[in-house]
């Protein structure tokens, strides 16, 4: 998914806790869908960016000479102001836009 293209918040907002309610009728249960997929999205954005920055790498042994690229720069700077993971994840969870389950409601009774 294209995080860069998420518009929402930047920083925490008060929210209605009814808003949490509706899909899964338990706060707890809300939360860690939440947790996990705030996890999820931390881990592509974070592999997303060791690929960017290893496009810069220097094939050096010394720590003597230091370069300051400025794109490296730029591209610090722009993930810096993405969104946190987790109002990425809570944008998502009230747009009905993550899949989750729960196997021990789904499961068979005799």
């Amino acid at each position: 998914m294209d995080f860069k293209k998420i518009k929402t918040e930047t920083t925490a907002v008060t929210r209605q806790k009814d808003q949490f309610y509706e899909q899964t009728g338990n706060i707890y249960e809300t939360v860690a869908i939440l947790s996990k997929r705030a996890n999820q999205i931390s881990a592509e954005i974070k592999e997303e960016l060791h690929r960017k920055i290893n496009e810069f790498g220097i094939n050096t042994d010394t720590l003597e000479e230091i370069f300051e690229n400025r794109e490296q720069i730029e591209l610090a700077k722009f993930y810096e102001r993405l969104p946190k993971p987790t109002l990425i994840a809570i944008y998502e969870f009230l747009n009905e836009q993550v899949y989750f389950r729960n196997p021990h409601k789904d499961s068979f009774k005799f």
